[in-house]
């Protein structure tokens, strides 16, 4: 055999080695920066016309007009501590322990920092030691436990010439390893570079707000100036008077009341799902789980309960009574260092009790063997494993036992013993009992699943274990298309793309192919959420839209999960759904009320601009309406109605033409706001009224035509509907008698009051006319 040379490097070659750069110190900061959060939302489109117009406001000292820059500072505030706390979570993701490192330099040991191996450096790793950089076995023999990063839950052999992978864990014996690989290129750190990537908002109704905002943004300067110099220059209207009203039109064109109203939609379902122990750390994924229609899940820990537990004890053998079967497998584990589940179970049952055995030349075990042995005195050899490794045929128990869905071990006896060199099972190996281990099935799994089964999302498991046992526990658990699986460590990346959509399981999968799992499915545009609890599932839910993990799961999961479970329930899944439901359905409901000032604010600025057209300063129409008086409006119309019904239940599935159907929605009721502007200029100057009746109407009818819009959102009326309606509408009267000087209108006259009825009638009509057909339209 060949002599290992165990002296490690030299003090001069560890020098030579860091001067190159050749160390294991590595610092990522894949992550967005600070800034860039803050200039991705401070420094945009949307907030810089904003601000144009604010500090507009500001140099003619329209101080009462300036009240809408507060929303703007909200929603930019509110995203930036959004974006923020996502990058302290990802930031803090760290898989690799700090623990000192056994280093052979000079033929000493020594203990040092991880960062400060170099490449070649000899470790001495021994059990429960996590291994802080790639390596190669040198010399002995050990159990490596890989769960943190494959996900498999079996504990490797590693012996001379095998590697070993950063962020796994020596769970028995001793091995001497060669460093091999360092920095970004160790494993763990190329896991964790591709899982530190810190992921844009996902806000489809956010999305469709930029679209209006990018609309508007290319023609709000034109038009701006179009109407300010219209105003002072034709109109001859002192610049504090037209820098006002040409404010006005632009920010009506602006979308930020649904922009603040759906942050604080999401921030009360944040609130409310934490109380229902639901940690939500990125509030807009709320809004993306209310539009997943394909759900992949993790069977351990999300269909099964992750607590593995002995279900029965098959004997096998007439030489061996169940009790002294049990006395046998106590002994065992009380000498094993196997940690796996199984393990774990099998101790649970039957490790406490009391025995007369003492264990010698113990053989842990392997994933690769599928089974583990020791020799027990006075009794023999003793073997645990999986049956078809230990017997020739599976005995009638284990066929059974597999049938329902249940893991199985053989106890297995023989009087000779085994060598630890060679490792090879005698042939008088007798079957003494079979082990049958179950993960019991969550509580109300099945309802769950065939709750978002019936609401049209699509169902896919992925999972570390073996097809043909993920099948059988989703039978188990209600799955309907539990026969339709593949084994994925048999086919190419390739394969996998091509049967994505349409498997419905995914056995023996590894990190990378549930990565590319996710990376299909959305590529074939689908809204993907992703449930898991291991290391192994890092880089799939950062790729998911939505990613969902259980607090009991690996605390680096908990760091870049955008929802976690703080009961580990999957049956909680549910109701995160209907809180994304509420809160998108709702703002879809009440859309149309804040799209009406978007729309009649542009066609009233074209009108204004074409106006000037008749090069008569008698026909020239200026903006109607000033800020003040357009704030106070939405306090009634856009702010309390709207944020109430919010709150409202709404668990149908989404609408997916939101923005198409909000315009189509509002546009009826912004025509009509068109119409009155003009029909009241041209009664008003016919008639001889003044400037402020005319301003007076029209602000009367502005903000009725935008109640029938919240009548509608209110529809089916009930009597807190009823009482909101009628608070709203009591507000607005009020408001408008007693803040009569400080909106710059009049009360309504006997003169106009009946022009102002008239008219309201005749909306009423219409409005009712177009909501039914529409209503047709949209059903």
């Amino acid at each position: 055999m060949e002599t290992i040379d165990l002296k490690g490097l030299t003090q001069n070659e560890v020098r030579k080695k860091v001067d190159h750069g050749q160390t294991n110190d590595f610092t990522t900061n894949t992550s967005t920066s600070t800034w860039q959060i803050i200039k991705r939302n401070v420094f945009t489109l949307f907030n810089t016309l904003n601000f144009v117009i604010a500090v507009a406001l500001a140099a003619v000292q329209a101080w009462s007009n300036m009240i809408f820059f507060a929303v703007i500072c909200f929603n930019a505030i509110t995203g930036i501590m959004t974006e923020m706390r996502a990058k302290r979570m990802i930031d803090k993701l760290n898989l690799m322990s700090r623990e000192l490192v056994t280093v052979i330099r000079d033929g000493d040991k020594d203990a040092i920092p991880p960062e400060k191996l170099v490449l070649g450096d000899l470790m001495l790793l021994s059990s429960g030691e996590q291994i802080p950089s790639d390596a190669e076995v040198m010399s002995g023999i050990a159990e490596a436990n890989e769960a943190m990063l494959t996900g498999e839950s079996d504990l490797v052999l590693k012996e001379v010439g095998d590697e070993l992978l950063s962020g796994s864990y020596i769970a028995s014996g001793q091995v001497y390893a060669r460093v091999k690989r360092v920095g970004a290129n160790n494993y763990a750190n190329k896991l964790m570079m591709e899982a530190k990537t810190l992921k844009p908002i996902n806000s489809r109704i956010l999305y469709n707000l930029a679209k209006i905002s990018s609309f508007t943004g290319k023609i709000i300067i034109p038009f701006g100036l179009a109407l300010f110099f219209e105003a002072l220059l034709i109109k001859m209207l002192p610049i504090k008077d037209s820098v006002v009203n040409s404010s006005t039109a632009l920010l009506g064109m602006l979308p930020k009341g649904i922009a603040l109203l759906t942050v604080t939609s999401l921030l009360t379902a944040v609130i409310k799902l934490g109380m229902r122990k639901v940690l939500v750390q990125e509030m807009y994924s709320v809004e993306t789980l209310a539009r997943v229609d394909t759900l992949c899940l993790d069977k351990t820990g999300t269909i099964t309960q992750g607590k593995m537990t002995v279900e029965a004890l098959h004997s096998l053998s007439d030489h061996f009574s169940e009790e002294t079967i049990k006395v046998i497998l106590s002994a065992y584990m009380q000498n094993s260092e196997d940690t796996n589940p199984t393990a774990q179970a099998i101790r649970k049952a039957y490790g406490e009790l009391e025995h007369a055995y003492t264990a010698e030349n113990i053989i842990p075990f392997s994933s690769d063997r599928k089974w583990g042995a020791m020799h027990l005195s006075n009794l023999g050899t003793v073997f645990l494993g999986a049956p078809e490794m230990l017997l020739k045929e599976n005995p009638v128990a284990v066929v059974e036992a597999q049938a329902r869905g249940s893991r199985v071990l053989v106890l297995a006896h023989s009087s000779e013993l085994i060598s630890m060199q060679e490792l090879k099972l005698p042939e008088n190996l007798e079957g003494i009992a079979v082990i049958e281990i179950t993960d019991p099935i969550r509580e109300g799994a099945s309802d769950t699943l065939e709750y978002l089964r019936s609401q049209g999302v699509d169902l896919k498991i992925i999972s570390g274990d073996n097809p043909v046992t993920v099948s059988y526990i989703a039978q188990q658990a209600g799955f309907k298309n539990y026969e339709n699986y593949i084994d994925c460590s048999k086919i190419s990346d390739d394969q996998l793309v091509d049967q994505a959509e349409e498997t419905a399981i995914f056995g023996r999968v590894s990190p990378h192919q549930k990565k590319l799992l996710i990376q299909t499915l959305k590529a074939a545009s689908r809204t993907t959420a992703m449930t898991g609890d291991g290391v192994n599932d890092i880089l799939a839910l950062r790729e998911a839209d939505c990613s969902i993990v259980m607090a009991e799961g690996d605390p680096a999961t908990r760091q870049i999960a955008n929802i976690v479970l703080l009961n580990s329930d999957f049956n909680d899944v549910p109701e995160i759904l209907f809180e994304g439901r509420r809160v998108v359905n709702n703002i879809g409901r009440i859309a149309p009320i804040f799209f009406i000032k978007t729309i009649y604010s542009f066609l009233l600025a074209i009108i204004c601009i074409a106006s000037a057209l008749f090069f008569n300063v008698n026909y020239l129409l200026i903006f109607p309406f000033i800020p003040i008086q357009i704030t106070l409006i939405d306090q009634f119309v856009e702010g309390f109605p709207p944020f109430v019904l919010t709150f409202e239940r709404n668990i149908k599935p989404v609408e997916k033409h939101f923005l198409r159907r909000s315009l189509l929605l509002a546009l009826p009721s912004a025509l009509m706001v068109v119409f009155s502007v003009l029909f009241i200029r041209l009664w008003g100057a016919s008639h001889g009224w003044s400037a402020a009746d005319m301003s007076t109407v029209s602000y009367y009818l502005l903000g009725s035509i935008g109640f029938l819009s919240v009548i509608r959102a209110c529809l089916p009326l009930n009597i807190w509907r009823a009482l909101l309606i009628l608070f709203s509408v009591v507000g607005f009267y009020a408001s408008a008698v007693v803040l009569k000087n400080l909106i710059e209108i009049s009360l309504l006259t006997a003169t106009t009051f009946p022009v102002y009825l008239a008219l309201m009638a005749i909306f009423t009509g219409v409005f009712i006319l177009t909501t039914i057909l529409q209503k047709y339209e949209f059903d």
